[in-house]
């Protein structure tokens, strides 16, 4: 037997030589193990133990038992339920100490299924984990008694279609796909998530693709240590949702949700506490809201007109909105947005959000603000939660072309709670243009979305410049109608420094490019602002400490300005 197996080890190690660079070592270790057991059957483990007494773990690295999920019964027809069968290929791998838990090609529909530490799924490509249409394949949503401070979405994980809790050591990955199509995209009966993931360490998700993920495609609560990377989503409604997680990579992934947003990071109750995302990084990542489906055919449909909230498609990256805890050290770089919504970063629930760097963006076919920076009040938190505060974030290299006119950039505070020490470097933002002052006085009803505010009898007219606070509204650009600015509008700011900024319009625009309020501390070096003739680029008031330095289209300046000053 020892003899047989060494000779077929010196055979595959031959072979394993001459695979593609990037092959993975356990998956050769895999293959091996399928030719030493036809059956696919996990191997001995007293054969394990010889095996590396011969020393082939030299030459690559055995693998954990392998699982596979046909041994246990399940059927790849697109028609089998298999929850039961899947269920005991987990049960079985946790039993042995961990596994790999293989799908081979194939339709497998399934309910939920429960993971264990220490288990990879593998999927392989062509195998799809289809969620069952029946809803009594579906683990019912826990209580959760913080419900009332998040989303139901956020506070419930085992209505799902894979899901675990406080586990280690836990791995979904391969070529294969989930397919989500019958998952709701709202709480009721059945699930409405695809992977939810709670209080687990040491996660892995790789390679593998999303299609309709209902609510959200990756729901991550209060886990550490969790790399997701080269995953592709394409989905109805939240792609990936980081909340309250410590120590996270997203590299390599794309993901289109042009209802809802791509990749979230937000700090929700769900745990009975705040609990603070930090040391994360997402980067090399594409975001786009795209029709549904369009992204994994490769057809990459530009149809979708509105979000289900009345504004463009949203498929963007974003902090918060729920944001009780804290966000710090986090980085984002070389992303690529299209078609959908700009950067949003949100502090409305409590949160410092600090030590934030953004770096690397290229945007196209924008459907709302490019840079949306917002401290608000709505407290959706324990009674007696204070204000947090937004600081020390930078945002440098982004180049926008073709973002709706209707909202400027936008970097507000609130009266006592200003956003403070952001720097904006090397940026250009080319929007559509085309509107004039006369129409932010007058906000017509057919350009204003009202959504997020739902005024009684529509938006009324103001003065150009006497933007709403809207300090409790839910944060969304749109929450304060059309701009007096179309580059850039800075209200309850500190310590703001524009550095090498271009804004411009494709249509004229009669409004100045921007408006300064209420802020002390401001700096514009070296940025250019496109100006319609007669229209001033620059218009400030109860501005202190202001310093404008070779800036084209508007005069050197430094001072201050309580009353209204055009430039």
């Amino acid at each position: 037997m020892m003899a047989g197996l060494a000779a077929v080890a010196t055979a595959r190690k031959n072979e394993f030589t001459n695979w593609p660079a990037g092959t993975s070592t356990w998956y050769a270790a895999l293959e091996f193990a399928k030719v030493t057991n036809e059956s696919r059957k996990p191997m001995c483990h007293k054969y394990m133990k010889r095996l590396l007494t011969l020393g082939l773990a030299a030459a690559f690295s055995l693998p954990a038992a392998v699982f596979d999920i046909t041994t246990f019964g399940a059927k790849g027809d697109g028609k089998t339920q298999n929850r039961t069968a899947i269920g005991k290929a987990i049960e079985a791998a946790a039993a042995a100490g961990g596994g790999t838990v293989e799908f081979p090609a194939g339709v497998w529909v399934t309910g939920s299924l429960r993971l264990r530490s220490n288990i990879t799924l593998h999927l392989e490509p062509g195998s799809v984990i289809e969620a069952s249409s029946e809803t009594a394949e579906y683990d019912a949503a826990e209580p959760n008694q913080w419900d009332k401070f998040q989303d139901s979405g956020h506070s419930h994980f085992h209505n799902s279609l894979i899901w675990g809790e406080n586990l280690e050591n836990i791995a979904i990955v391969g070529g294969g796909r989930i397919s989500g199509k019958a998952l709701a995209r709202e709480r009721g009966a059945g699930a409405d998530k695809t992977i939810a993931l709670k209080l687990c360490r040491n996660v892995t998700l790789r390679d593998v693709s999303i299609l309709t993920g209902g609510h959200f495609g990756i729901l991550a609560t209060g886990v550490d240590n969790l790399t997701i990377d080269n995953v592709t989503i394409d989905t109805n409604r939240d792609g990936i949702d980081v909340d309250s997680c410590r120590n996270v990579r997203i590299s390599n992934s794309s993901v289109n949700s042009p209802n809802d947003d791509a990749i979230v990071l937000k700090g929700t109750h769900a745990l009975g506490e705040a609990r603070v995302s930090e040391n994360i990084t997402i980067t090399n990542c594409l975001v786009s809201g795209f029709e549904i489906g369009s992204l994994l055919d490769g057809t990459y449909k530009r149809t979708v007109k509105q979000a289900p909230d009345r504004d463009g498609p949203t498929g963007r990256i974003k902090i918060g909105t729920e944001s009780e805890g804290d966000f710090r050290n986090i980085a984002i770089s070389n992303i690529v947005f299209d078609t959908s919504r700009g950067l949003a970063l949100e502090s409305v629930d409590g949160a410092h959000i600090e030590d934030v760097t953004v770096s690397n963006i290229a945007m196209r076919d924008v459907s709302n603000a490019p840079i949306f920076i917002r401290l608000g009040s709505r407290l959706r938190a324990p009674e007696g939660t204070p204000i947090g505060t937004v600081k020390r974030v930078s945002i440098s290299n982004v180049t926008v072309y073709n973002a709706d006119p209707r909202y400027a950039s936008i970097i507000s505070g609130l009266p006592g709670h200003d956003v403070e020490d952001v720097r904006l470097s090397n940026i250009r933002l080319l929007y559509r243009g085309g509107l004039t002052l006369d129409q932010v006085a007058k906000q017509p009803a057919d350009m204003v979305n009202a959504f997020f505010f739902r005024p009684t009898g529509g938006v009324p007219p103001r003065d150009a410049y006497d933007t709403p606070e809207r300090e409790k509204e839910y944060p969304e650009p749109s929450m304060f109608g059309i701009m007096p600015a179309y580059g850039f509008f800075i209200r309850h700011a500190k310590g703001i420094e524009l550095n090498n900024v271009d804004v411009g319009f494709l249509r004229e625009d009669r409004r100045p490019a921007f408006v300064l309020d209420s802020v002390e501390g401001i700096e514009l070096e070296h940025c250019k602002a496109a100006r319609a003739n007669g229209v001033p680029g620059l218009v400030m008031m109860e501005a202190k400490g202001i310093r404008i330095r070779a800036t084209e289209g508007i005069a050197d300046f430094q001072g201050d300005s309580a009353a209204k000053k055009e430039m």
